[in-house]
């Protein structure tokens, strides 16, 4: 090399080697292979170096070309809601392109469909899996003791569990979803200001109460409409359960009631069979309304002014999300944090 030419040394140069981690720990390569796979054979106190040596250098494990060096395949399965709308569609639709997405990671994502009422069967369901059949599974359904129990034994049994969307009270940050309070809050900010200095009742409907995030939710608009709009008053919270029948009997009763009623919050993930309702009765044509989660129904509806804002989540990122968390877990590494955020979208007509 001529005395005048620089040597460029790219970052896949300097990042270190298996080899560099053996000469920082006193070992051989082989122990640091043992240590980096979680195979037994090691002393403690070995493990302990390597994974000071990891720390001093920064070491990052390639984990593709690991995986593909011992054919590791991943096996996920979503477990969803039997019942859903186009909210659950844009979901699953997102699953199926999942497989196209993460191809290059060996990665084989699939649906299953659960009775979202029965925590018993999908205990049940949960209990059939092993680290055998699946590598993990993101679960959509309300927290209940049944479903958290499942959820540690599925971990017990070496299977990554993650709650998806609807959060479980254990989860922590190990979940995939958007703060639902937050959400709530937005909704609530939102109705206050539309409606200017009126004074008038708020209509809150929910598929059902049981569910951790239309909790969330509810306290989260609470707080903020008790707080910054005392002109507005929060009626108690409606139950649809998915149920059209149920929801034009509620709202048809709610809306003779409340002669004051100026606003309305959906906040189920569902909001077609409330505002179908709404319209048929032909209720207040000044009634603000705020529905969760970006579908054809709430584009359409948005367009036609008979929706003010939709407080939603993207789908895809969900997902995408999910699988990546999954992966994390098994591969035992941590998610970035900032990549993972599922951010609370607010969409309006102009923003669509």
């Amino acid at each position: 090399m001529n005395k005048t030419e620089t040597l460029t040394r790219t970052p896949e140069m300097l990042r270190p080697t298996t080899k560099d981690l053996a000469k920082e720990a006193g070992v051989s390569r082989a122990t640091v292979d043992r240590v980096l796979n979680g195979r037994e054979g090691v002393k403690q106190k070995t493990v302990d170096r390597v994974n000071e040596a990891i720390e001093k250098l920064g070491f990052v494990r390639n984990i593709q070309a690991a995986n593909l060096a011992r054919s590791q395949k991943y096996r996920f399965v979503f477990a969803l809601p039997r019942s859903g709308d186009q909210f659950l569609e844009e979901i699953i639709r997102h699953i199926e392109e999942a497989g196209t997405t993460f191809a290059e990671d060996l990665v084989w994502c699939d649906v299953h469909q659960i009775d979202e009422n029965d925590p018993h069967s999908i205990s049940a369901f949960l209990a059939t899996l092993n680290s055998d059949k699946v590598s993990g599974v993101a679960i959509m359904a309300p927290e209940s003791p049944q479903v958290r129990d499942a959820i540690f034994r599925l971990q017990e049994r070496g299977v990554a569990a993650l709650p998806f969307i609807s959060d479980q009270t254990t989860a922590n940050d190990h979940w995939v979803g958007m703060n639902n309070h937050s959400a709530g809050a937005t909704a609530a900010n939102l109705i206050g200001r539309f409606s200017g200095s009126a004074t008038g009742s708020v209509m809150v409907i929910a598929e059902s109460m049981l569910s951790r995030d239309s909790l969330e939710r509810r306290l989260g608009f609470d707080e903020e409409l008790n707080t910054f709009f005392p002109n507005l008053k929060a009626l108690p919270s409606l139950e649809t359960y998915g149920s059209m029948d149920r929801a034009h009997e509620i709202i048809s009763s709610a809306v003779s009631n409340n002669r004051d009623l100026i606003g309305l919050y959906v906040m189920s993930s569902e909001a077609r069979p409330p505002l179908m309702t709404l319209k048929e009765l032909q209720g207040p044509k000044e009634l603000i309304t705020i529905a969760h989660e970006r579908t054809p129904f709430t584009e359409a509806e948005l367009r036609a002014g008979r929706l003010d804002g939709i407080i939603a989540q993207n789908s895809g990122h969900l997902v995408r999300s999910a699988v990546r968390k999954l992966k994390a877990t098994i591969d035992k590494r941590k998610a970035k944090g900032s990549q993972e955020k599922i951010r609370v979208e607010v969409i309006l007509r102009t923003n669509l």
